[in-house]
């Protein structure tokens, strides 16, 4: 069993900061906080579900990924749970967030400011069009959907439980209750 990485000690870090982590090291820079998350497989599996029905209608020149780093600035590397990018981008990390069209994020027990606020400020203010958070939390999965407004800022423009269908970046449909099912089953103790 190898030991966890010992993490130099610091109140804000930098891009130039992150070269000195392991390589294998998944984190993330918001705000010049750092942040090792360790996601469950619940939220794993949420997060390849959407990744298949972004796929569903994605056009050539683009491509879904998840988990993903995206170049910022110097206090932000964020890694969306799962994010459209430009395919030209496909061999490259961090991504340079300017070639994001999309980016979601699942809400964790320890996620849910920051994604909801903090994230959602970086990605905006960075220029990324559209923003999903999906909230498996609540007693159904909800899905929230905001555009970048012309303030720079997101504006909500949808929040359902039910089957969720836009045409931002394309068309795309969730179905929220299987994803809800899912979640129950995936929970439920075994056997059951």
């Amino acid at each position: 069993m190898t030991a966890a990485p010992i993490l130099p000690e610091r109140h804000e870090w930098t891009v130039d900061d992150l070269g000195d982590l392991p390589k294998d090291l998944p984190y993330e820079l918001i705000n010049g906080r750092l942040i090792v998350p360790s996601p469950t497989a619940l939220h794993q599996d949420l997060c390849v579900r959407l990744l298949l029905a972004l796929e569903v209608n994605c056009p050539p020149g683009y491509l879904v990924s998840i988990d993903l780093s995206m170049q910022v600035d110097r206090r932000n590397e964020p890694r969306p749970d799962v994010v459209v990018i430009r395919r030209r981008n496909a061999g490259r990390s961090p991504v340079p967030v300017e070639d994001a069209l999309l980016a979601v994020e699942v809400v964790s027990p320890t996620s849910t400011f920051r994604d909801m606020y903090d994230k959602a400020k970086v990605y905006a203010h960075a220029g990324v069009r559209s923003y999903w958070v999906v909230d498996p939390l609540q007693d159904k999965v909800v899905l929230t959907e905001y555009v970048r407004g012309v303030n720079r800022e997101y504006e909500q423009v949808a929040n359902t439980e039910d089957l969720f269908v836009t045409e931002t970046p394309w068309k795309v449909s969730v179905d929220l209750p299987a994803l809800t099912a899912r979640r129950d089953a995936l929970l439920a103790p075994d056997g059951e």
